[in-house]
């Protein structure tokens, strides 16, 4: 072989080596999508994800965060992950039903979790595990929950007892509990995008919606809404999800320390999510544009009755064993349903 054949050999050779390290030196992209503030439990939760993230793996991953429906509205960020679009979101609970996954509508149980302690033994124990590993077959690995809180209710009007929600216009998420449970108080609940809420409030396309505070108060909707009344009737938490094939073909070594950083995140979003709704509603306060009722124990009573017929009624739907399974982890902690 001649002299020069083996130089230019080698030159390619090295240049085709160049080529291989520029693409290596590429980071890898995480799109994490969302659709409330950056200023929620949700949205800094994300940050400090993409904080631990792009730090331990020294830049070889970067995390992309996208709050406030920025990409994709709550219709339609699950199709965008399946077609691998976006990469991570961290959708409310609720969505998985709408998905075919209807076992997950079991959080949107009226009084499903009596304390945190039983809310914490679902979600960090072998039961929430299993839920999310029913994900899989539609394309997405589950890799935790993040608390958002406890949901109250309001209005235009005081929603002082079940039947002041008669007739009452109420936005909420895309889920047959939900709707069960907006019927059983003689409301007339509307499905809509979370984005779109404040101005159907303002418009008076709906008269009031279920929220945790902070959701609330960071998409100021205290300033629409003249009446909230301290229910804590339902749960609205997270599933922090990724794209199966994108996970599964990352590096172990990236993956695994992707995980610890997600582990992390997740002690950070849920330990700030109490901290979170308790400020808003002060702030809410503060505003003077709410007023906020605090009901007394035989007025939750009263809520509680209201509902719990709700959890029989969607036996059939979300699962006769699966809801004995949450009742069982409340009575490890002294409640009965």
């Amino acid at each position: 072989m001649k002299l020069g054949t083996l130089i230019a050999g080698a030159i390619a050779a090295c240049m085709l080596g160049g080529t291989a390290m520029a693409q290596q030196a590429q980071p890898i992209v995480i799109k994490f999508s969302h659709v409330v503030a950056p200023d929620t439990p949700k949205g800094k939760g994300a940050e400090y994800f993409k904080k631990l993230a792009e730090e331990r793996t020294k830049g070889r991953v970067k995390v992309e965060v996208y709050p406030n429906s920025q990409l994709y509205k709550d219709k339609e960020e699950m199709e965008a992950l399946q077609l691998g679009a976006v990469q991570m979101l961290a959708p409310s609970l609720a969505k998985f039903g709408p998905l075919g996954v209807k076992e997950f509508e079991v959080f949107d149980l009226p009084y499903i979790f009596p304390s945190k302690d039983v809310l914490r033994s679902v979600t960090g124990g072998p039961l929430g595990a299993s839920l999310l590993k029913k994900l899989e077959g539609k394309g997405i690995i589950g890799l935790a929950y993040w608390d958002n809180g406890f949901k109250i209710l309001s209005a235009n009007k005081p929603l002082m007892s079940p039947a002041d929600l008669k007739g009452v216009k109420m936005r909420i998420q895309s889920s047959k509990v939900l709707d069960a449970e907006m019927r059983a108080l003689g409301a007339l609940p509307q499905v809509m995008a979370f984005s779109e809420v404040y101005q159907a409030l303002q418009t008076g396309v709906v008269d009031g919606t279920e929220n945790p505070p902070s959701n609330m108060y960071t998409q100021k909707m205290h300033e629409v809404q003249k009446h909230a009344t301290m229910t804590n009737h339902g749960y609205l938490g997270y599933a922090v999800i990724v794209n199966k094939k994108f996970w599964e073909g990352l590096p172990a070594d990236i993956r695994a320390t992707l995980e610890g950083a997600m582990s992390e995140s997740t002690v950070f979003a849920n330990a700030i999510a109490q901290t979170e709704n308790d400020d808003a509603v002060k702030a809410m306060k503060a505003s003077g544009k709410t007023a906020f009722h605090d009901p007394s124990a035989a007025e939750i009573d009263a809520w509680r009755k209201a509902l719990l017929p709700v959890h029989k009624d969607m036996e059939g739907r979300v699962g006769k064993d699966l809801i004995d399974s949450f009742y069982k982890e409340a009575a490890k902690f002294g409640f009965k349903n």
